[in-house]
């Protein structure tokens, strides 16, 4: 039924119980799964108090911290598409840096994603949980063209 599951990992249980969900979901169709982490982009703060040469080196620390942060998650990634290969699936990993909300239904549109498996981040309590999703929870289910499965 479903080709290509998209399960954006943000490098937290919760998405090692999304992935999972997404492993025994692609068995029963032999889905492909893409694994997504998005590195949420260190803002530049403002600089025109700064000389030029302080700009450029402050703009240069955010360039490279962005950069390490993402090449530790390659490695997470790494493992995680282990637990597919393990289960004999297709899996491929991404890690992007970027607005979460903006670069997951990026990757919908460019991979062809059949099915979203992915979990929620806010962790409410009480019946506020049930009737609140995350700014970027929401995004996706409000934007995405297929279906969502969010957990908790």
């Amino acid at each position: 039924m479903y080709k290509t599951i998209l399960v954006p990992h943000a490098g937290t249980q919760a998405g090692d119980t999304a992935l999972k969900h997404a492993i025994h979901i692609a068995k029963s169709s032999s889905a492909k799964i893409v694994l997504l982490h998005v590195v949420e982009q260190i803002q530049h703060p403002v600089t025109f108090a700064l000389s030029a040469s302080e700009r450029k080196n402050l703009l240069e620390a955010i360039k490279d911290a962005n950069e390490a942060i993402k090449q530790e998650m390659e490695v997470k990634m790494k493992n995680k598409k282990a637990l597919c290969k393990k289960s004999n699936l297709e899996a491929e990993n991404m890690v992007v840096v970027g607005f979460p909300a903006e670069e997951i239904l990026k990757v919908v549109k460019d991979k062809g994603v059949d099915l979203i498996v992915m979990a929620k981040r806010r962790k409410l309590s009480g019946i506020k949980r049930i009737f609140t999703l995350g700014s970027v929870s929401r995004k996706i289910v409000e934007h995405s063209p297929c279906p969502v499965l969010i957990l908790e």
